[in-house]
């Protein structure tokens, strides 16, 4: 299944940040809204980098709860890996494993269109795959 079908879904809003946001008001958005990363997008809205709650548990890890002003650009990955809408469910799992990410924004013109975690990937494959099992119990059921 494309990337497309689980954007038509689960919806194409995207929580995003701008580099200038502190880490606080980030950690803010993630709990706020239940979700584990956040797109930062610079002011022409291009992709800037993507913070996740593993980033801020390190930045105060290593910094101490003063981490928390520091802007998301001081925190953010920069090199951003992302994914088009026809991608599908393996390339993702490709990419995601291969990265060792769980997040990934998806793009079309350069424009930021949704984001993709690693549990819309799982749901996508678990639906797939009680799918199979329940077309092969009626063939089974039919062939008897």
């Amino acid at each position: 299944m494309p990337v497309s079908h689980i954007l038509s879904q689960k919806g194409r809003s995207v929580i995003t940040a701008s580099p200038e946001d502190s880490i606080e008001s980030v950690a803010r958005l993630l709990a706020q809204n239940k979700i584990g990363a956040v797109v930062v997008l610079d002011q022409a809205n291009a992709i800037a980098g993507i913070i996740s709650e593993r980033d801020i548990v390190r930045m105060v890890a290593n910094e101490g709860a003063g981490a928390l002003t520091r802007n998301a650009a001081s925190a953010m990955t920069s090199s951003v890996k992302t994914c088009r809408e026809g991608d599908t469910e393996k390339e993702l799992m490709s990419l995601m494993t291969r990265h060792r990410i769980r997040h990934l924004p998806v793009v079309k013109d350069n424009r930021l269109v949704g984001m993709i975690s690693i549990g819309d990937v799982v749901k996508l494959r678990i639906e797939g795959i009680e799918r199979e099992a329940e077309e092969m119990k009626n063939y089974i059921a039919s062939a008897g």
